[in-house]
């Protein structure tokens, strides 16, 4: 980009002196009326003065013109055509600025007022006068032109809009979650706008140079987030401590909790700022006083008073915090511990993330992932903003417009009472997170709600109302409208302490004032319930066996060292009980408008082996009607939130799913909510994202996806560039508009094909084993045929999967015995084979739930005969992995076992094989297919049944088959020399 030009104003790199900026405020606040005339030159200016390069020049290639005056936006019209309209200034990656130029409103002149016919001072025609309802009007209307000017563009979801009133005013609106679709002010509705004149101050200069320069800097999400992370690492040492005198988990979580909520407190200046470190401090020298006088703050933080231990009076916080108010003894160190932890600057703490580090501080199995990353804010902004803060934005613009018109005819007292109305409506509004953890998503839809709320009380302020008339509304979004079901009672206590810190942060940005809250200044509004949120239950019960004893299994996780092998096998000690669900029942949601959230990411299998089978039992049977067994436990919630939108009992919902949320095991839930009678559509989706794990803080991919009855055209959003900036992943996207199909796109409905007859019985999911027991390596083979001889040899075959196809074949083997009937035969043919799977399959058969399984133990968990039949004639055949980058197709000889995650066909012709790899069939493919993070993924019902191969002549045949075989034998030849 250009370097900025020198000026009377200032060099780049150089604050601006007092007499550059005087210059600058001079010079333009006296121009008036003349928008298109000044804006270029006033912009450029305003540059000079921050010190940051001009704009560019504009060149031919639209998508060069990264940083320019009057970037072109082309806009669809319904005719099909295009119209074109142009930006102000806009910078890539920063803001897009709308500028308008207004008048001030005239004094009256005394010699008019002597002579009415005296002529009166011109001013152009279109300008708006400053102070009155329509200077109002067109600064909102430039705030919506903005916005409009985002959705046009292609590529890129600004962070930031400026409006500018040229010689007048700024205004500053920010999206950090880069959607582009809800701008909110910035830093807040109050201090969002500011004159020409505060460029005085260095601090409001400052500020529009990191939006030129570092606009995502200005995110205060970024430094509380560094702030959170060090309180969760010191909050972690000290509990460690605590663990190890045998204290009980819960305990220790709550009187940590109650430490930290006091800290805030005290920083927050809600308590005596300093009180309660200074009091720990007094206590090194006397820890047995640690008790009785901590005891006491609590005691008198629960119901207010004057505290002996503080030696002042405390207002009451009351609340679930304080219902308990007895500590747990520590010694010097502890004490010196806590207070270290106390340390950090309290006020700062980002409660979007601080309930998640929290929870790995206070869990011993998940403390080592403290360092882990966390979910970034902006990404749970992503799913708030189009599941809850569209459609109340909607209804608020609504309400402002009809407010606006009322002022604008001079009926304040009714333009007042539109905003009203708008107001009680705002702080009734319910959301409910049913899988809520420690409440992130709950915590920043209430942000995001207040900030609408803050935008009503500015605008009932310009009509009219006092400050003080505004304080004492009762009507406010507080904590009691955001629900929560989650089953973890650690996770329910933090998710409180999230939302109160939350809204206290809140209202003392805004009021400024400890002194402004009414006591008490917690509630106990009971709005996160400790439950699970799919099944209610009478009790759960132990199966027993014949003799009455509990049925136990092995856990599932605990493996020991094989005597003879070393290897790692089911340990088969490690047991756990089975439970029964007595009289299981779908759990009921709480009343709400809104619900959102991120459940549990547990596939098919998972359920069972996480949960337990009486789970997973109990959940299928009551589901039976609506869920598959096939789909994921995600998808259990974002069925019962489908058929809440279609019964009009919320008007959306929007979930984190696994990006295979598009696979036919789960799409078909999605699909009959698009075809239900009262349809829930997709209102907007991102099939695959980012994420972070909140269970471990691992990288994964998810889809989100919001659900809607008054929608029919929703918005498709495609990660289109990711980068790391301070070890977080940030994903920027492009959007498209139109009818969001079952399988996450906009355009032909793939998933509407059928599968074709002449396809039939061609393709099949090779042998699930179910076990790693029936694997033996080469020389274990050749050990086991030289002791079982012949029927070994023709049972132990060459096993395949994905990584095997990929790259090198790790020359292993598995153990088939899928024709052998009893074990006494198994025994008999096979002894040392049977000995083997005895020691390494028959632990993790013995109590398996499936008889069959427990049964025929040494046998694969699922042998799929319809794929040995179909490949029993051939000589070879042809494979592909299920999920893998890169599409390919490979040729593998009879005998070989391809087994689950590879798709074998029963085609033996090379002219398949070239079909299949042609660019017809791979597009078709990622098309049909799903994803399983960031790979696609070739489902045969979807990819191949369905396919029509091309009706080609003699000639096209031989010379396809020809460039099959010339395909496979070059992919082979350089497999070899690159292995």
């Amino acid at each position: 980009m250009n370097q900025p030009t020198k000026s009377g104003f200032a060099e780049q790199g150089r604050a601006a002196d007092a007499a550059a900026v005087d210059a600058f405020i001079a010079r333009w606040g006296a121009s008036a009326g003349a928008e298109r005339a000044n804006y270029q030159i006033f912009l450029a200016e305003l540059c000079d003065l921050l010190g940051v390069p001009r704009p560019d020049p504009s060149v031919a290639d639209e998508a060069a013109n990264r940083y320019v005056f009057d970037k072109a936006v082309t806009f669809p019209l319904p005719d099909g055509k295009t119209t074109t309209k142009y930006i102000d200034l806009y910078r890539k990656g920063a803001f897009v600025c709308e500028t308008k130029q207004s008048v001030d409103r005239p004094e009256k002149d005394p010699l008019s007022l002597a002579d009415p016919a005296a002529p009166k001072p011109r001013r152009k025609s279109g300008t708006s006068v400053r102070g009155t309802a329509g200077w109002d009007d067109s600064m909102i209307a430039a705030r919506g032109q903005a916005e409009n000017y985002v959705r046009g563009l292609t590529d890129d979801n600004p962070p930031f809009l400026l409006v500018i009133d040229i010689g007048h005013s700024f205004e500053l609106y920010a999206d950090f979650s880069r959607l582009g679709k809800v701008y909110t002010a910035f830093p807040d509705a109050r201090s969002h706008r500011f004159a020409l004149a505060d460029l005085h101050d260095e601090a409001v200069r400052e500020r529009l140079r990191t939006l030129w320069l570092d606009p995502l800097a200005l995110d205060p999400a970024r430094r509380a987030a560094q702030v959170t992370r060090e309180i969760a690492g010191r909050i972690a040492v000290l509990a460690r401590r605590l663990e190890a005198k045998h204290y009980d988990p819960e305990s220790v979580a709550w009187f940590l909790i109650r430490c930290l909520f006091t800290f805030f407190s005290e920083d927050v200046c809600l308590t005596p700022r300093g009180g309660f470190t200074s009091l720990l401090e007094s206590l090194k020298e006397s820890p047995e006083q640690f008790v009785p006088l901590v005891s006491e703050v609590w005691k008198t933080m629960g119901q207010g008073g004057f505290s002996t231990a503080l030696r002042t009076r405390i207002k009451q916080f009351k609340g679930t915090i304080f219902r308990e108010h007895e500590p747990l003894p520590l010694d010097a160190d502890e004490i010196g511990l806590l207070i270290d932890a106390g340390k950090s600057d309290w006020k700062d703490v980002e409660p979007a993330i601080f309930g998640t580090l929290l929870e790995r501080a206070l869990d011993p199995r998940e403390r080592h992932r403290l360092g882990a990353h966390f979910t970034p804010r902006a990404y749970v902004e992503r799913l708030v903003v189009p599941t809850i803060i569209e459609p109340v934005r909607d209804d608020w613009e609504a309400a402002r417009a009809a407010s606006l018109a009322e002022a604008n005819a001079g009926r304040i007292e009714k333009a007042k009472g539109e905003a009203r109305k708008f107001l009680d409506g705002l702080t009734a509004t319910k959301v409910l997170d049913p899988a809520c953890g420690t409440g992130n998503f709950l915590y920043v839809s209430m942000v995001k709600l207040k900030e609408i709320e803050a935008e009503v009380r500015d605008w009932l302020g310009q009509l009219g109302e006092t400050q003080a008339d505004l304080e004492h509304m009762e009507r406010t979004v507080d904590p009691r409208q955001f629900l929560g079901i989650e089953i973890n009672p650690r996770a329910v206590a933090i998710a409180e302490v999230v939302l109160w810190i939350g809204w206290l942060q809140w209202h003392l940005r805004d009021r400024k004032s400890p002194d402004s809250f009414s006591e008490p200044i917690l509630q106990a509004y009971g709005n996160i319930e400790c439950r699970d949120a799919l099944l209610e239950y009478d009790k759960k019960e132990l199966v027993r066996d014949e003799s009455g004893k509990p049925v136990t299994r092995w856990d599932g996780v605990t493996m020991k060292k094989h005597p003879v092998t070393g290897e790692d096998v089911p340990d088969d000690s490690a047991r756990v009980t089975v439970e029964r669900y007595v009289n299981p029942r779908k759990a009921e949601w709480p009343k709400a408008d809104f619900v959102v959230g991120n459940p549990p990411f547990l596939g098919k299998l998972r359920i069972q082996s996480d949960l337990g089978e009486g789970y997973a039992d109990a959940l299928r049977a009551v589901y039976a009607d609506e869920v598959p067994d096939s789909a994921d436990y995600v998808m259990y919630w974002w069925d019962k939130g489908a058929r809440l939108v279609s019964a009009g009992a919320i008007r959306r919902f929007g979930f984190i799913t696994t990006n295979s949320i598009t696979q036919s095991f789960n799409r078909r839930i999605v699909a009959n909510a698009l075809s239900a009678s009262v349809p829930c559509r997709v209102a907007f989706a991102v099939p695959d994202h980012p994420w972070v794990a909140t269970e471990d803080g691992a990288a994964v991919r998810i889809a989100m996806t919001v659900g809607a009855r008054e929608v029919h055209h929703g918005s498709l959003n495609l990660v289109i560039r990711e980068e790391i900036r301070e070890d977080v992943v940030h994903a920027s996207l492009s959007s498209r508009f139109g009818v969001i199909n079952a399988d996450l796109s906009v355009g032909v409905d793939v998933t509407s094909v059928v599968p074709l007859m002449s396809n039939r019985l061609l393709a099949s999911m090779g042998p699930a084993l179910g076990s790693r027991g029936f694997v033996v390596t080469g020389s274990e083979r050749q050990r086991l045929i030289d002791k079982d001889g012949i029927d070994a040899a023709t049972r132990i075959l060459p096993l395949r999967n994905g990584k095997d196809m990929l790259g090198a074949p790790r020359g292993v083997y598995a153990i088939d015995l899928q024709d052998m009937e009893t074990v006494d035969e198994v025994r008999r043919r096979v002894p040392a084979s049977y000995q083997h799977l005895h020691d390494t399959v028959f632990p993790e058969r013995e109590h398996n739930k499936d008889e069959k399984l427990q049964r025929f133990w040494w046998k694969f968990r699922r042998s799929n005969a319809d794929c040995r039949a179909m490949l029993a004639a051939l000589p070879r055949f042809l494979v592909t992995v299920e999920t893998a980058k890169f599409r390919t197709f490979f040729v593998q000889p009879e005998g070989t076992l391809c087994e689950h995650g590879t798709i074998s066909f029963g085609l033996d012709d090379p002219y398949f094989l070239g079909v299949m790899s042609s660019r017809i069939h791979v597009t078709w493919a990622l098309a049909t297919g799903g994803t399983l993070e960031d790979r696609p993924r070739y489902n045969k019902t979807a990819c191949f049944d369905p396919f029509p191969f091309p009706v080609a002549t003699d000639a096209q045949q031989q010379r396809i088959r020809e460039l099959g075989e010339s395909l496979d034998a070059h992919r082979k030849k350089q497999q070899a020399a690159h292995p």
